[in-house]
C-alpha cells in the first residue's frame, strides 16, 4: 500500500473545515496576499505540504525559503495570493505542518551535529497516528534517517516478540528462513554476543550505558563478530548525553524524542 501525502493533506483540512468556516465566510469577496514568516531561528520544513493546503482551495503559492534552509526570526518562509476566505480557511493547517515538521527537523539537525558523521541518527516509530510519513520526513530533512516507516519494511524482534516465542535462537531461525536483513533488540551483552552469532545484521542495545556499549563492542571485536553487523543505541538518549553515545562506535542512535516530544517552531501568517 502506498501512501498519498496529497489524500492525508485533504483530510487534515477537512478535519479542521468540518462543515464549513464560518467565520470566513463572513468575509468581504476579496483577493489578498500573505506572507508566512519565522518567529525564530530554525530548520524549516513542510514547505511543500503546507503550499499543497492551500492550493486545494484555489490559491496561488511561492515558497521563499526551501525544506531544510536555515531561518531567522521574521524571515519570509512563503508568499500566498488568493481569495481571502480561502486563505484564512487553510492558514491553521498550513501552519501547523509547517510547525510540527521543522520543530522536528530543527531538533534533528541540533542532535547530528554532536555525533560523529560516520554513526548516523534514526528516528523510531513513536509518531503521532496520521503524522508518521511527515514526521519522518521532517526528521530526514533535519539530517537523519527514517528507519523503518511501517511494519512491513523490515523483521525488528523485541523484548516482547522473545517473551512470546520464549526463544531467541529459535525466533531468529524462523527470520532467516525468509528474510536476509533483520533486527534484534537486546538488553544485555550476552544476547548481543548471541544474536550475532545466529546471523542477525542489525542489534539493537537497548538503554545501555555508553560504557556497556563499549564493553560490548569490544567482546564482539574479540570474537570477530562486530564487522558482520550493524549496532544501534537506544534508551534513554538525549541532547545532553547524545555526544557521549556517539563516541562509543555504535553505527546508529535512535531517538523516539525527535518525534513523540516535538516542541513547534514559532511561525505566522501575515496578511
Amino acid at each position: 500500500m502506498s501512501f498519498n501525502p496529497k489524500k492525508q493533506l485533504k483530510q487534515f483540512l477537512a478535519e479542521d473545515i468540518g462543515k464549513g468556516d464560518i467565520t470566513s465566510a463572513l468575509l468581504s469577496k476579496k483577493k489578498i496576499s500573505v506572507k508566512i514568516i519565522s518567529r525564530e531561528n530554525a530548520i524549516v520544513a513542510g514547505t511543500k505540504y503546507a503550499k499543497e493546503i492551500f492550493v486545494i482551495k484555489g490559491c496561488k503559492v511561492r515558497i521563499i525559503s526551501k525544506d531544510g534552509s536555515k531561518i531567522k526570526p521574521n524571515q519570509n518562509i512563503m508568499e500566498i495570493s488568493g481569495n481571502a476566505d480561502k486563505i484564512l480557511t487553510c492558514e491553521r493547517t498550513a501552519l501547523n505542518i509547517i510547525t510540527r515538521m521543522s520543530g522536528i527537523a530543527t531538533q534533528t539537525n541540533q542532535l547530528v551535529k554532536k555525533i560523529p558523521n560516520k554513526t548516523k541518527l534514526y528516528a523510531t516509530r513513536k509518531t503521532a497516528p496520521g503524522l508518521r510519513y511527515f514526521d519522518k520526513e521532517a526528521v530526514e530533512i533535519g539530517g537523519g534517517k527514517k528507519h523503518r516507516l511501517r511494519l512491513d519494511e523490515m523483521v525488528m524482534i523485541k523484548d516482547n516478540h522473545i517473551a512470546v516465542e520464549q526463544s531467541l535462537p529459535s525466533l531468529i531461525k524462523k527470520t532467516k528462513k525468509k528474510y536476509k536483513k533483520f533486527e534484534v533488540e537486546v538488553e544485555n551483552t550476552e544476547d548481543a554476543v548471541l544474536a550475532a552469532q545466529e546471523g542477525a545484521t542489525i542489534i539493537m542495545l537497548d538503554n545501555f550505558s555508553p560504557s556497556q556499549i563499549i564493553k560490548t563492542i569490544k567482546i564482539l571485536k574479540d570474537k570477530k563478530l562486530r564487522k558482520n553487523i550493524l549496532l544501534e543505541a537506544s534508551g534513554g538518549i538525549n541532547s545532553k548525553n547524545i555526544s557521549r553515545y556517539g563516541k562509543t562506535g555504535v553505527d546508529i542512535i535512535s531517538i523516539g524524542s525527535i518525534t513523540n516530544s516535538v516542541k513547534g517552531i514559532d511561525v505566522s501568517l501575515e496578511i
